[in-house]
């Protein structure tokens, strides 16, 4: 049986392009795979980004996203789930593949670039941040990898990392395929400025949990189809975001209306995103009534993390003995 394994940072809150482009494949592999999905919310990774990274409110976003998770449908019971810090493994893999990986090869991930352009002194754990991303899934010999679009070079390179150990010290990794949501690769943002982001800020996002008044206020004013200047104007929903959201909230009836009255002005910009805003209701609300249940029992979720620890760990620890012995370290 495959082994899935995937992990979340908790920086700003989880939005409607990590639901449909991560958190519902966790949750349809889980039920899939049961215990052999293993997930955790990589505090870790989140610190190598100066931008992003606050120590004050790290730990309650960890716990907001694991709040997040289960809310959506992962269910403990099923999978794995924990906080990559509470298992040391990950750091000392990292470290052994840090000693395996070029810094040319680093240095021309996208990613990598693309954060180092916005900063004016770079921390050495933003380069090495898919080396960690590596041993965060090969510590576990996952084989499948449910991630978002943007991180498919760092899967490119988790392979050819574990090709390099098994090369120098035998056989000892599988090279992972990532799986991706298919229908939901490119969620623009809500401001329309490229791809719905948490770096963007929050004025690009319409985040699972927010408040329903707050989405609204972001759907009013969110760009639609230039050409449909007037309301009488016919427009392409093809080249609308708010058709684009309709894509993912509403029936197809609803998107057959909505598309129709779009080109042919039958219905205004305003009424699309009303119509819109009710299959984001339907949708929303569920996940976020079960979260406002999850805070009201917080020891809930913090015994769920720490059972996913010991699980994590259980698996972790004689994978890094199998490591530790090839790699020549001495044993005691």
């Amino acid at each position: 049986m495959p082994r899935v394994f995937s992990g979340i940072q908790p920086t700003g809150d989880p939005h409607i392009g990590n639901y449909f482009g991560a958190m519902r494949n966790y949750v349809r592999l889980g039920e899939e795979y049961s215990k052999n999905s293993i997930y955790c919310v990589v505090d870790l990774h989140a610190i190598t980004n100066p931008a992003a990274y606050d120590p004050a409110t790290l730990s309650q976003r960890t716990f907001e996203m694991a709040v997040a998770n289960f809310a959506v449908g992962l269910d403990p019971e099923k999978v794995i789930f924990f906080v990559q810090s509470q298992v040391p493994e990950h750091q000392e893999l990292s470290w052994v593949f840090t000693a395996l990986t070029p810094v040319g090869e680093l240095e021309r991930m996208t990613q990598y670039k693309d954060k180092a352009e916005q900063l004016e002194s770079i921390p050495a754990g933003l380069l090495m941040y898919p080396v960690l991303m590596a041993a965060d899934i090969l510590l576990y010999k996952a084989d499948t990898v449910p991630v978002g679009e943007d991180q498919t070079q760092h899967i490119e390179l988790t392979r050819e990392i574990a090709r390099k150990f098994n090369h120098a010290f035998g056989e000892t990794f599988p090279e992972p395929k990532a799986v991706y949501a298919r229908d939901a690769l490119r969620i623009p943002g809500v401001d329309g400025q490229g791809k719905m982001s948490k770096s963007k800020g929050e004025g690009s996002t319409i985040g699972i949990l927010e408040p329903l008044d707050s989405i609204w206020q972001k759907l009013r004013v969110a760009p639609t189809d230039p050409a449909r200047v007037r309301r009488s104007d016919p427009g392409d929903p093809e080249k609308c975001l708010i058709g684009d959201y309709h894509k993912l909230f509403s029936d197809l009836p609803t998107i057959e209306t909505v598309y129709a009255g779009c080109r042919t002005a039958g219905i205004g910009c305003v009424d699309c995103k009303k119509m819109l805003m009710q299959g984001i209701t339907r949708e929303l609300t569920p996940i976020q009534e079960r979260a406002a249940d999850l805070r009201a029992d917080p020891d809930r979720v913090r015994d769920a993390l720490a059972t996913g620890a010991r699980q994590a760990r259980e698996i972790a620890r004689p994978v890094m003995e199998e490591v530790r012995e090839k790699a020549g370290f001495l044993k005691l």
